[in-house]
């Protein structure tokens, strides 16, 4: 074989098994067993190996040749620019898109792919990078529109069987896109279930973007520079930095994404009827009636024209750019409808159309390869079977929705499942003056989700408040994820429907929930969503948070000029946990001044962090007693001609510049009556920061004050933190389970000695019997939520009302706390009646374990401590039960980032 003086030169590079004729990404491998001569390569054996880590990350793969497709490699992802992108295992039928997308490369890609020029691969070369065996050669391959535009391989080195190079290599059209990290996440995760700990990848020095791909993936990396090239090797095992890493890209994708749908430059109807009242017309009238800022294309197959404006045949027929489809023709026409937006280049669909899951199977049949179709070309889409959606934003102005109604703008964003709903929720939306950034009604969810919807409002300027209505979850501890991090920053109020049956309605891609409903809301709780029972609750929460400040505390002064109604808002104040002060009656005849000392003297008030300002018109008989209030029938002619105006004025001038939040029963009316709304922003059409909230009754009001209290509280807590274990003690206790469970993929019951081996592991240790309050502490898998930590006592009692309190794991030291407390007996811990407390703080303890325990290992499909005997000396376990499962899915947010299946 030909060779030159540098491969020959003791020591060089080439000596040890590499040719500078190959890979700028990692120039060891791809063409190992090439056709010619010149470009013949043999892996590499690095100079310093490294050692062995003592942690398994995974059960080593069987060592087999040609090990069957695994088609669980598969995946849907988001790109970041907002776009999707398929993922799969390389094909020997692929060549002819290798053939093109090598093509399609630039003479800089192609030299830093191969150290030097090369116009073309040969026949020979191109099956060789299309034959893996999944196990020792793996290859994924990034496609869109059915065409190749990234590719990704390793090549195990035989020297060093857990250690294989890397080499991927983006089309330049699509650099940029962050396909390059999507690549590495995934086959870092086929590698590591293939038994591998580490990658090495060489790269030339000018090729700053690769080599930035490689360090900001966020795993424990080193480097070295020799003979003219950068060498990497890269621990597969994920770091906090990596996790952390993949979860910021994952939001950036997503929150583009829904950007892109949200903001249009141009929008296409297509559906577009001549037929009045229609689906189609309806959608195309609001989209011209909004003043949509850009241009609006009806698609019609046969008309000149639509409400006035030009028709064209089909999408591909527009001679312009279109970013949004609104796709309004019957179900089985969607079908070719999306592909020709495939065609046209469409960022995104909202399909109105009905006639999909929710029709039964063939009608899921019609949807999934409605998504499968829209997800290959680039394409996300809200629906099907939805209402649409809106954004207020005066640069866009969209009302691509079936609402004839949408609120002026406003700080609250707003994501409802049920498009039956939609337009209720809108109106009445509008009918309390409440206004929105963004609205979006997902129908079906098929696709986009208020997971989705979540991503975007934590970085949308406009939004304050988050509103969801949901049907179901599709990833429930995502969602849980999401909303804890969001809820930092700003209110998440939600319904969620289904409190009896946990059911998924017709047509959504989901599965029902196992936990009970009050399991839900505890882990609703846990991630500061504030959950409502009803769309009145969700709007009169929503009315406060939105234009007042938070509470600091839970003390309230109440102002009123109604006796009655004072001492109803004081009882509600009691029962919801506030602390109400003695109500301070202004009497029948108060006017602006009065209701302007009794504020400002509340405001100044250190001892006060909210107030309920109550004003009830009334009619003042010759003795100067009060002949109605407001519970009674108004006079001829109404309230109005009773009312002092300048009290709305002076409530909302206190309310502008009072730090504390206020809320007023005004006249019984309900939302934000234009009376008490801010001038800041004109106030006409909807209401501006610092607008008053009014509620029908002062029970009403305290509740809503209840709910935002609670969330303050929530928000104010230290976070705490998660009890840090030795790396030993966790390295042992997966070498366990891994032993433990070995090829099996039915749960295994462990016996006695086994499962104290795993407990012990995280110092979990059985005792006998020593006397005590008994108490259940269970972790377990939940198929939707991962692991869930559940507690509660162990008595008849408790099992009878189902008193025990959830939290997902792993747990703070403030969780554990809280959950300790969230049970209603949680008093016979605390020395109730005089009986000695227990040892709380082992208690804590021993759930701190048990559930970092649970989250470590996913394979634990249950653990059962009962009884455990909590005493004032101490806690005993005296029960053991423990199972172990393999997961038929990995938890998400240790995958690579991925789309929903399909």
């Amino acid at each position: 074989m030909p060779s030159s003086p540098r491969s020959t030169r003791p020591g060089s590079r080439a000596s040890r098994g590499v040719c500078s004729t190959v890979t700028a990404s990692c120039p060891r491998i791809g063409l190992e067993r090439a056709a010619k001569p010149r470009t013949v390569c043999i892996v590499a054996v690095p100079k310093r190996p490294r050692t062995v880590p003592a942690r398994r990350t995974s059960v080593p793969y069987p060592r087999r040749v040609n090990a069957p497709y695994p088609d669980h490699w598969e995946a849907d992802v988001i790109v970041a620019d907002g776009g999707t992108a398929q993922l799969r295992p390389i094909r020997s039928e692929d060549a002819d898109l290798l053939r093109a997308f090598y093509s399609r490369l630039s003479a800089e890609s192609i030299y830093y792919r191969f150290f030097s020029p090369r116009p073309r691969l040969t026949d020979r070369e191109i099956e060789h990078l299309t034959t893996v065996d999944h196990h020792r050669r793996v290859a994924l391959i990034a496609t869109v529109g059915g065409a190749m535009i990234a590719v990704v391989r390793y090549d195990r080195i035989e020297r060093l069987p857990d250690t294989a190079e890397v080499a991927f290599v983006v089309e330049d059209a699509h650099q940029g896109r962050g396909l390059g990290s999507i690549l590495l996440e995934h086959i870092a995760a086929a590698a590591r279930e293939r038994g591998l700990r580490r990658f090495v990848a060489s790269v030339l020095p000018d090729n700053r973007r690769m080599t930035k791909v490689f360090r900001d993936v966020g795993y424990r990396a080193e480097q070295r520079f020799e003979d003219g090239v950068i060498e990497l090797t890269l621990d597969l095992e994920p770091t906090e930095t990596s996790l952390e890493v993949m979860v910021a890209r994952e939001h950036r994708a997503e929150s583009r994404s829904i950007q892109r749908l949200l903001f249009p430059r141009s929008v296409a109807v297509i559906g577009a009827s001549r037929v009045e009242h229609s689906v189609g017309q309806t959608v195309l009238r609001h989209l011209l009636r909004g003043d949509f800022d850009g241009p609006v294309y009806p698609v019609h197959p046969t008309a000149t024209a639509v409400a006035g404006v030009r028709a064209h045949p089909t999408v591909l027929d527009i001679p312009d750019p279109v970013d949004l489809a609104v796709v309004a023709v019957p179900a089985e026409a969607v079908h070719e409808v999306v592909e020709q937006c495939a065609g046209k280049g469409v960022h995104g669909l909202v399909v109105v159309s009905s006639g999909f899951g929710e029709s039964g199977p063939d009608g899921k049949a019609r949807q999934d390869e409605l998504m499968r179709l829209a997800r290959a070309n680039g394409m996300r889409v809200v629906g099907p079977n939805c209402l649409g959606i809106a954004n207020s934003d005066p640069a866009v102005r969209l009302n691509a929705s079936l609402a004839p109604t949408t609120p002026g703008r406003g700080p609250i964003g707003f994501f409802s499942q049920s498009g039956a709903l939609g337009i209720a929720i809108l109106q009445r939306t509008a009918e309390r003056g409440l206004g929105l950034s963004t609205f979006v009604s997902a129908g079906n969810r098929a696709d986009v989700s208020g997971n989705d919807l979540m991503q975007y409002w934590e970085e949308d300027p406009a939004t304050r408040v988050v509103l969801l209505y949901l049907e179901s979850l599709g990833n429930p501890r995502k969602f849980a994820r999401l909303a804890r991090r969001l809820s930092r920053t700003k209110p998440i109020v939600a319904v969620k429907s289904g409190r009896s049956t946990q059911g998924v309605p017709p047509g959504h891609a989901v599965r029902a929930l196992s936990l009970p409903d009050h399991a839900v809301s505890a882990l609703f709780e846990q991630a500061g969503v504030i959950r409502v029972d009803g769309l009145s609750q969700l709007f009169d929460v929503a009315q406060l948070l939105a234009y007042q400040p938070l509470p600091t505390g839970h003390r309230v002064a109440i102002v009123d000029n109604s006796t009655s109604l004072g001492l109803l808002a004081q009882d509600a104040a009691t029962a919801l946990a506030l602390t109400p002060g003695e109500p301070v009656g202004l009497g029948p005849r108060a006017g602006a001044a009065e209701y302007e000392a009794a504020l400002a003297a509340a405001v100044e008030d250190a001892s006060v962090d909210s107030i309920v300002v109550i004003y009830a018109p009334s009619i003042v008989g010759p003795g100067g007693g009060a002949w109605l209030d407001s519970m009674t029938v108004p006079p001829q002619g109404g309230w109005k001609e009773l009312v002092d105006p300048r009290v709305a004025e002076t409530i909302v001038r206190i309310a502008a510049n009072s730090p504390k939040p206020i809320v007023a029963t005004y006249l019984g009316a309900k939302g934000m009556p234009t009376e008490l709304r801010s001038t800041a922003d004109g106030g006409t059409t909807s209401a501006a920061p610092g607008s008053v909230p009014s509620y029908s009754t002062p029970e009403d009001a305290l509740r809503a004050l209840g709910f935002a209290t609670r969330y303050a509280a929530w928000r104010r807590r230290p976070q705490g933190r998660i009890p840090p274990v030795e790396p030993a003690c966790q390295s042992r206790a997966r070498d366990l389970v891994d032993r433990l469970l070995g090829d099996r993929d039915e749960t295994v019951r462990l016996p006695a000695d086994q499962a104290a081996e795993l407990l012990g592991c995280y110092g979990i240790e059985r005792a006998d019997a020593t006397g005590g309050v008994p108490v259940r502490i269970v972790a377990m898998e939940d198929p939707s939520f991962g692991a869930v930590v559940s507690f509660g006592l162990t008595d008849v009692a408790a099992a009878l009302l189902d008193d025990r309190a959830y939290r997902l794991a792993p747990l703070t030291d403030v969780e554990a706390a809280e959950l300790v407390r969230a049970v209603r007996s949680a008093p016979l811990l605390f020395g109730h009646r005089g009986a000695e407390p227990v040892d709380v703080g082992a208690l804590e303890d021993l759930l701190l374990r048990v559930a970092r325990l649970a989250g470590d290992l996913p394979e634990v499909a249950l653990v059962e401590l009962d009884p455990v005997l909590a005493a004032p000396s101490g806690v005993t376990i005296t029960g053991v039960s423990v199972s172990l499962h393999r997961p038929r899915n990995p938890r998400l947010e240790l995958s690579p980032r991925r789309m929903p299946a399909l």
